[in-house]
């Protein structure tokens, strides 16, 4: 539905955005993620036609792009939840909406229906009446989804929404996220919470330094991740695993301390013959711990553990 391709951008000599490429589609959860200061900020920017890039491009498959005649067109397609709350705090939640919705050109009947269905979504109907002022942080970042999609947008960026919101609000703007994704419509989603991106994204791109460093589905980015799936067997003696690392399905092993870490290919199919072989050797297994790689053990391989102090 709407492509970037090859993003550039730089200030004064330094380059910001590198060569950054992505995808939107229907009905699916694109994630963007990266370290403070990686381009994440930038790159969402010139998605949603805020920023120039210096090159490359941005347009739907039909061809409408912030760069030609259709800029317009372009920008009523997007709907974008920023990462700083975006209302008019002593306007009523509806008009707020109807501010948002007048600007994408709705009127009458079609801007009352939206900013009903709007509200009603994001379950802030009963407070249509009230102002933003008097609203939690969770109800104000529900509005600020509601701003977004009055219009009724093709495409959705959320930049980091649950920031500051607790745990009922967030369970409830993910809700609103598989709703609108089972709607057909296509999703951004930038996050530093891992757990967010691994329930709601169906792919992840991860950007450092302005570069994009990984790009696929999530289930293929835990597959090549470096923790993997391993096994902790604890044992209580010294082993030599010489033997062990020879087996099918094992990448690694190794005894510490009486415990034996051994990395496999697949803990469903190579679990019992690392078993099997402790069994042959007369060794008492006194605890087993398994572990699958997360998207955390991903992220920080592809950046590093080193801290970014960005804004």
């Amino acid at each position: 539905m709407l492509s970037a391709n090859q993003l550039n951008k730089s200030y004064a000599d330094r380059a910001v955005v590198s060569d950054v490429s992505l995808r939107l589609e229907p009905g699916r959860v694109l994630g963007l993620l990266g370290p403070n200061g990686a381009g994440k900020s930038t790159s969402v920017s010139m998605l949603c036609g805020l920023l120039r890039p210096d090159v490359g491009s941005v347009a739907f498959d039909d061809g409408a792009s912030p760069a030609n005649g259709r800029a317009n067109e372009f920008k009523r397609r997007i709907g974008l939840v920023p990462q700083d709350i975006a209302l008019y705090e002593e306007l009523p939640a509806r008009q707020n909406l109807e501010l948002f919705g007048a600007l994408y050109g709705l009127t009458g009947a079609d801007l009352a229906r939206r900013v009903g269905e709007s509200l009603e979504l994001v379950g802030l109907a009963d407070r249509a009446g009230d102002k933003p002022s008097t609203f939690s942080g969770g109800m104000k970042r529900r509005l600020n989804i509601a701003c977004a999609l009055v219009h009724d947008p093709d495409v959705l960026v959320f930049d980091e929404p649950t920031v500051g919101v607790d745990p009922q609000s967030r369970n409830a703007i993910f809700d609103n996220l598989e709703v609108l994704r089972d709607r057909g419509k296509a999703l951004m989603y930038t996050t530093h919470y891992m757990e967010e991106a691994e329930r709601l994204c169906d792919r992840i791109v991860i950007v450092d330094h302005g570069r994009v460093v990984a790009n696929d589905e999530l289930a293929a980015l835990l597959r090549h991740a470096p923790a993997g799936e391993r096994l902790e067997i604890d044992v209580g003696v010294a082993v030599d695993c010489a033997a062990l690392r020879a087996l099918p399905g094992v990448i690694e092993a190794a005894e510490t301390n009486g415990v034996i870490t051994v990395k496999l290919q697949s803990l469903a199919s190579d679990t019992a013959a690392v078993l099997g072989w402790c069994n042959a050797q007369g060794l008492a297994i006194r605890h087993i711990n398994s572990m699958r790689a997360n998207l955390e053990d991903v992220f920080l391989a592809l950046t590093g553990r080193q801290l970014r102090d960005h804004a």
